[in-house]
């Protein structure tokens, strides 16, 4: 789970993105992941619990690749004209954790 790397609080996903919905060309970024990634890491976030600001690279780095592909896999997860994230990405993110480890589990037997 991504955590601000000031005050230690858990960030939502779905609010990490809104944020990067003010850059000019966000939806070109949904098109090629290592831009997308790239971008991530060189914005400025603010923490909506303790209002310090962050770099994207101090994001948890497992975590973004996933991101993207929610974003990408769900269309219209993003309005665009309200500049909201309609996705609810930290709990499908925790979701996609649960059954990775569901099938190392099956998978060694357990």
């Amino acid at each position: 789970m991504a955590r601000c790397p000031i005050c230690g609080e858990a960030l939502k996903w779905e609010e990490i993105i809104e944020q990067m919905l003010t850059l000019e060309d966000f939806e070109n970024l949904l098109e090629d992941r290592d831009e997308f990634l790239k971008a991530l890491d060189e914005f400025v976030f603010r923490c909506p619990h303790c209002g310090e600001e962050f770099w994207g690279r101090a994001l948890d780095r497992r975590e973004a690749p996933k991101v993207f592909e929610l974003l990408n896999e769900f269309k219209g997860g993003i309005d665009y004209k309200n500049g909201k994230v309609r996705l609810k990405l930290t709990n499908l993110l925790a979701l996609d954790v649960m059954l990775e480890e569901w099938d190392r589990k099956v998978g060694r037997g357990i």
